[in-house]
């Protein structure tokens, strides 16, 4: 493909984008793509920080400003919200998914497609990453309303797809193998810039990589340790890997085709 192609992101919550995908998004940004970002919640339901940033009521608007701070970060076009309210999680840690009504969020999806007319959409794995319901839902969303556009569809490609070597196995999509394997060092630097920018989930960022290492990492050094990412193809499920996406990709040094 001789000119970059165009992207939109959708995923669940603020900073699903930089932590899952954002040395890839990044990469395809500087590399001359254009990169719209769809979000289905303002993350109202995560964490306030710690110390708390803020109250918990306000934790929405918060949360808007520092993912719009994250896609200036990783060089993205626009950014939009499509207003859902991001549950909090239940006393007993469990996770809900945002909305009940998969026909209308679908639809919403369809229609930011048409708008942008994008030649691939990316989103959530199958599997929901760590089987997070809202990353599920809006995997079954992005898959619906690329079902419903015919042969007007982009391809449509998933996050965090499953490599011998991914470098947060437990955030790995079993049902969706890598084809595509991005070495990211050379965003790092946009994808920590990224992550600094979601402040109130920095206790978040760092709580499990920190017990692993046996003492505290700040969050340039975790983000240092998420030097690979990947992507995987959901559809068109056939070979060959020949959508503008996948021509794009295979011209850059960064990145590696992987044979599922």
């Amino acid at each position: 493909m001789n000119h970059p192609p165009t992207i939109l992101t959708f995923f669940a919550h603020p900073d699903d984008e930089t932590m899952l995908a954002g040395g890839t998004l990044a990469l395809l940004a500087q590399s001359g793509c254009t990169v719209h970002y769809l979000c289905a919640t303002r993350g109202e339901g995560g964490e306030t920080g710690e110390p708390p940033l803020c109250p918990q009521s306000a934790l929405g608007d918060l949360r808007e400003q520092e993912m719009v701070c994250a896609v200036q970060a990783l060089g993205g076009r626009s950014l939009t919200f499509l207003g859902y309210t991001d549950p909090l999680v239940s006393e007993d840690g469990t996770l809900h998914p945002y909305t009940d009504d998969l026909t209308t969020l679908a639809g919403q999806v369809a229609a930011s497609i048409r708008q942008y007319q994008p030649h691939a959409l990316i989103t959530h794995g199958v599997n929901g990453e760590y089987g997070h319901p809202a990353h599920v839902l809006t995997w079954q969303a992005a898959w619906v309303a690329v079902q419903s556009l015919g042969k007007d569809a982009p391809a449509l490609y998933t996050v965090s797809a499953a490599f011998e070597a991914h470098p947060r196995p437990r955030l790995a999509n079993p049902d969706h193998p890598a084809h595509f394997v991005i070495d990211v060092r050379d965003t790092l630097e946009r994808k920590t810039q990224a992550a600094l920018c979601h402040r109130s989930q920095h206790a978040l960022f760092t709580r499990r990589s920190s017990k692993e290492a046996g003492r505290q990492l700040s969050v340039p050094e975790v983000v240092a340790r998420l030097n690979l990412e990947s992507l995987h193809r959901a559809a068109p499920a056939n070979l060959p890997l020949d959508d503008p996406l996948a021509q794009w990709l295979q011209h850059l040094p960064q990145v590696q085709v992987h044979a599922p």
